[in-house]
């Protein structure tokens, strides 16, 4: 279902202009493909993206788009279904964590994709799972500008919402933990802040272009007797990847707990 264009510009409406919905609205201003609108309550909200889209707080005006994206949180969803009035033609794209399709679907006549995206949207580099039951020429472009993104079964939503969605926070903690011991062996925080964020940069730019395993790719990084090898053995006999395992079921597990508090509103 191909969307309205004005020009060569894809018309998408963002309801709610929080985090994840300015995170959107910045990155496809900044790809320049889009004509915006974004929709939300609270002025402030509102007034931190109105140089990047057209503004509004009267929900009618933010739902005539092709393509409206649900950018609010679980708890909100139900409120806003009840007055949302989309048509069959439109395309409704919810990420909000754990509320499924067939909740959506069964309060709006318009198709419904489910998204579960992140922050960095914002640059251009947002990890995304999307659930559809065909693609959505819309949606698409929407992904396409802001990031990469996998096609999944509605079933491993939660554990998206685990691995792309709160993974994030998870990886700022290894940075500023790997930071924060530089910084305590004498380098300055700010060198220290720059030198573990490009160490994750460029080892996932790595990981993305190169077509061996991971575990290839430690291993020519370890040199026989060298540094990393005496780091990794420390890293090998500890629980750091089953604690963080365990972090990632803990968010899926609430995420699947959103699901039920959703259903009983």
């Amino acid at each position: 279902m191909p969307p309205t264009l004005t020009g060569n510009m894809h018309e998408v409406s963002i309801i709610g202009c929080g985090n994840m919905g300015r995170a959107l609205i910045t990155g496809l201003a900044r790809d320049g493909g889009f004509s915006l609108t974004g929709y939300d309550i609270d002025p402030d909200a509102l007034a931190a993206v109105e140089d990047m889209c057209e503004p509004t707080g009267d929900l009618t005006e933010a739902t005539t788009a092709p393509t409206v994206v649900l950018a609010v949180k679980p708890t909100i969803v139900p409120v806003l279904l009840e007055e949302l009035e989309l048509s069959a033609s439109q395309t409704l794209m919810t990420i909000a964590a754990g509320v499924e399709r067939e909740y959506v679907s069964a309060h709006t006549p318009a198709t419904v994709v489910r998204v579960m995206p992140n922050l960095a949207a914002e640059y251009g580099e947002m990890a995304a799972a999307v659930s559809w039951d065909a693609p959505d020429t819309g949606v698409r472009a929407i992904l396409e500008a802001v990031g990469s993104y996998v096609e999944i079964d509605e079933s491993l939503m939660d554990v998206a919402t685990a691995l792309n969605g709160s993974g994030p926070a998870f990886v700022y903690y290894l940075i500023a933990a790997m930071a924060d011991r530089a910084a305590a062996a004498g380098m300055s925080p700010a060198d220290a802040r720059v030198l573990a964020t490009q160490t994750f940069k460029g080892a996932a730019t790595t990981v993305a272009a190169a077509d061996v395993s991971i575990e290839s790719l430690i291993d020519a990084v370890c040199s026989p007797q060298g540094t990393t090898i005496e780091g990794m053995s420390v890293l090998r006999s500890s629980a750091v990847a089953e604690e963080l395992g365990d972090a990632l079921d803990a968010a899926a597990r609430r995420s699947a707990e959103l699901a039920g508090e959703v259903n009983d509103v």
